[in-house]
């Protein structure tokens, strides 16, 4: 705990960090001045959210992993298990992000809109900061170069976001002739990007723009147990590559 409340206390002392904060809550009360409708407001943040959010997150987290690098050899030198020390790394950023989010979008986003969805956004959002840390760790874990390692993680943040979404389109307009349905809902699951975007547009209501996908969304995620079952699936898309990038941490000659 004393590693974390370090890592977490240097990491609130970065400029860029305040500047992101500021920028978050600068675009939040835009939104929410500007737009008559809180829901028109709420939708544009988490377009924002699903593409700003996940990048900063990896880029800071694996430049703050490469930039602490000196700090990891001189720690490592000392009594402290590399699987303590590399968990206390990832806390104290991942909560570093999270407490900027939560002070760049938390605070407009429920003085303009206190809503059951708002506070579902605030979650996801949560959820998307420690599933991109989570990444960006793995990335570059494996990468004892800085501007490779950096790379990696832009490049699984633009796949993620971008490339990720063509693939399934493209896959369903080849195979448009046979029932997808259930392989939709799988491919959903292996994007934590599209899985918070579907999570949000059932919860403001709008997933009939979505034609009959929306419908069998609506089925079977639409419910309680389902919007459980997406954030237990957000879960293991921080824990699965938290505990890969451990493993390689502890067997990887620093």
């Amino acid at each position: 705990m004393k590693l974390v409340k370090y890592v977490f206390l240097d990491i609130l002392r970065s400029k860029i960090l305040i500047a992101y904060a500021v920028f978050l809550i600068a675009i939040s009360s835009g939104l929410f001045m500007i737009s008559a409708e809180p829901v028109k407001a709420i939708t544009s943040l988490l377009n924002i959210v699903l593409i700003v959010l996940p990048l900063f997150s990896v880029v800071f987290a694996s430049s703050y992993y490469y930039n602490a690098y000196e700090f990891t050899e001189l720690i490592l030198a000392q009594p402290i298990k590399r699987s303590t020390l590399f968990f206390s790394q990832f806390v104290g950023v991942g909560a570093a992000l999270s407490l900027s989010f939560i002070f760049g979008c938390g605070i407009p986003v429920l003085i303009f809109f206190r809503d059951s969805s708002a506070l579902i956004l605030l979650c996801c959002g949560l959820a998307l900061t420690w599933v991109f840390t989570a990444i960006a760790f793995l990335a570059v874990v494996y990468a004892r170069d800085k501007t490779k390692g950096i790379g990696i993680a832009l490049l699984l943040w633009f796949y993620f976001v971008f490339i990720y979404d063509a693939l399934v389109l493209l896959f369903l307009f080849n195979f448009s002739n046979y029932p997808l349905e259930k392989m939709l809902m799988m491919l959903t699951f292996l994007n934590p990007v599209d899985l918070t975007r579907i999570i949000m547009l059932m919860q403001l209501d709008m997933a009939a723009i979505m034609g009959y996908t929306g419908a069998l969304f609506t089925q079977f995620l639409g419910s309680s147990t389902g919007l459980v079952w997406c954030f237990f699936a957000l879960l293991l898309w921080i824990a699965v590559p938290f505990i890969l990038a451990q493993r390689k941490f502890t067997r990887k000659d620093i």
